[in-house]
């Protein structure tokens, strides 16, 4: 067999033509009185740099594969589900509510006693998740309430609400479900931030498990 049918050899079929210039470049440096033995050692080198090379890229990628499988499975960028139209308020009787969206922008709103922030952020465009449909079984209208005065003028979340804020990204000491914060005087220039990302996990995908 011929010094490059041996290289062709021991690279494999899937030898790349940037590896056998390489080679051919390397061999041609060599004296003329170098014996094919060492040509050989030459291209089995040349080989193992080749196949280390390959096997390090193809770990860089299957991590990349699993960082990505990661996100999909814990983050949620799911359509909203809409609830419609609010009634506009009484003259006399309005609150105010302002959202703080993703972007730092600021949305004051007059709302009626008895909208809920989910229904009232959905109604005006903002982006907010309403997974499942407002009942309280998931965190994807999770909101953080900014004064912590005005937190303490929301009824206290129940049992249910505080399971389902378990599961919300980034949870602080302010934060509540939006389809669970119903406006009332006491609430009348309540603000409220959305955070960055929400966490798409139901009461239902547990059910489910067990």
């Amino acid at each position: 067999m011929s010094v490059w049918g041996g290289a062709r050899t021991l690279a494999g079929s899937s030898i790349s033509k940037s590896f056998l210039s390489e080679f051919r470049t390397s061999s041609r440096a060599l004296p003329g009185r170098v014996c094919n033995r060492s040509l050989h050692a030459s291209a089995l080198t040349l080989c193992r740099q080749h196949q280390a090379e390959m096997a390090q890229k193809k770990d860089q990628i299957r991590r990349h594969i699993r960082t990505l499988e990661f996100g999909r499975r814990r983050f949620s960028t799911s359509p909203s589900n809409r609830h419609g139209h609010l009634d506009p308020p009484k003259p006399g009787e309005e609150l105010h509510v302002t959202f703080i969206d993703k972007d730092g922008e600021k949305h004051t709103f007059e709302v009626a006693k008895g909208d809920n922030l989910l229904d009232i952020a959905q109604a005006n465009e903002l982006e907010m998740e309403g997974a499942c449909g407002g009942s309280c079984a998931c965190s994807t209208c999770h909101v953080i309430v900014e004064s912590d005065e005005m937190y303490d003028n929301i009824p206290e979340a129940s049992d249910d609400e505080n399971d389902m804020l378990d599961l919300a990204f980034g949870l602080t000491e302010t934060s509540r479900l939006g389809c669970q914060v119903q406006m009332s005087p006491e609430l009348d220039g309540l603000v409220v931030k959305l955070p960055q990302m929400t966490r798409n996990l139901q009461a239902s995908d547990f059910e489910k498990r067990s």
